[in-house]
């Protein structure tokens, strides 16, 4: 199956955990640095469903996320207009593993 061009019609942003020290306290802090900007994407929404979590609702939205091959792994986390993606896993394409890559996403939970 061919990707083509026209269905990655969103931009993401790709981001990787990094940290940083606080230099007052000396406090590790996780920080966000930029992988990539304005990646070609395609987002599907699969589903969604509400938890009940510590007496309080909260929503996740299941996700694919569709993009040409490059290194990403599911520490990191995708933005797209606003909206934050954790990515747990990383699934090549079927056929020759080298096109394309598709992402199995939730949002809405945490911050990634």
């Amino acid at each position: 199956m061919a990707l083509s061009a026209g269905r990655l019609r969103h931009r993401i942003r790709i981001e990787k955990p990094g940290y940083t020290q606080d230099p007052i306290t000396g406090e590790m802090v996780l920080s966000w640095e930029l992988v990539a900007d304005k990646v070609p994407a395609a987002i599907e929404p699969l589903s969604a469903r509400e938890l009940i979590a510590a007496q309080s609702v909260q929503s996740q939205v299941t996700t694919r996320i569709v993009i040409r091959r490059r290194t990403i792994d599911a520490s990191m986390r995708i933005i797209h207009r606003g909206r934050i993606y954790n990515i747990h896993g990383v699934l090549a394409d079927p056929e020759s593993g080298l096109e394309y890559l598709t992402l199995p996403c939730s949002e809405g939970v945490n911050d990634g």
